[in-house]
């Protein structure tokens, strides 16, 4: 079983990490090629291409003149722990038993918009670059057209034909896949809640929702199609009424 994520725009680098292991990005060499274009723009300009304030575009240009290769744990942090957002909440990864770290490093992947894709545990820099930014790289347009090739072909190395592959990310993530090329069949819970009387996505509820679904995987032993309809964490429950496709299970609350 895989799974797939979104990362975060907040960030952690400061608290005690729960492990000592840490691999390295796959897409480094990548990763470092966006960096070398990003950090030739000035704080104005990267608050402009990032729809960011003047404060986080100065944080942001001393992040990208600081990045630095190789990766180290004096540098670098595992990406797992150094997300902070909605999902990262949801997931409550600090609380994972040590004996379900190795199973999160084989199964779980994080998109980026700098890395790529990402396991758990690959050391990142501090950045900030989301996937849907306008921002070329070399002949490539956008950043959905430079990594779209690369993270469908890694993805499709690692998934077995049949492997199960649940799709936890947001639209802006997920849209770096190309999931028509992926040899195995894809499922994306849908998460609503119930308001003003009608069923809705609440982004920040979805968000928290799938981390929670993340963790609630990799609690279980095996993970089949079957018992991923029997996620109930945060008073979530499967709706089969609401379900139209058996590939977009819905769970409401």
């Amino acid at each position: 079983m895989k799974m797939v994520i979104s990362p975060a725009k907040s960030l952690n680098f400061d608290s005690d990490l729960p492990t000592d292991k840490n691999s390295n990005p796959f897409f480094l060499a990548e990763a470092k090629r966006i960096n070398e274009l990003l950090r030739e723009k000035s704080p104005r300009e990267l608050s402009e291409l990032l729809k960011i304030s003047d404060k986080l575009g100065d944080l942001n240009w001393e992040r990208n003149q600081n990045f630095k290769t190789p990766f180290n744990p004096d540098n670098a942090r595992p990406a797992i722990y150094a997300f902070d957002g909605d999902v990262y909440s949801g997931l409550d990864v600090y609380s994972l038993s040590e004996g379900k770290i190795s199973a999160m490093q084989n199964s779980l992947r994080i998109l980026s918009g700098l890395y790529g894709i990402l396991k758990p545990l690959d050391l990142i820099q501090p950045y900030r670059l989301e996937m849907g930014t306008k921002f070329s790289v070399g002949s490539d347009n956008n950043l959905y057209e430079f990594w779209k090739d690369k993270v469908t072909g890694f993805l499709n190395e690692e998934l077995d034909e049949g492997e199960l592959f649940v799709n936890l990310a947001s639209n802006e993530y997920f849209s770096s896949i190309n999931s028509k090329l992926l040899n195995t069949n894809l499922i994306s819970p849908q998460f609503k809640d119930f308001k003003n009387g009608k069923l809705k996505i609440i982004s920040f509820y979805a968000k928290k929702a799938r981390g929670m679904m993340v963790r609630y995987l990799l609690e279980l032993e095996e993970v089949t199609t079957e018992n991923l309809l029997g996620f109930n964490y945060g008073g979530y429950a499967y709706s089969e009424e609401n379900t139209t496709s058996s590939f977009a299970p819905v769970f409401i609350r």
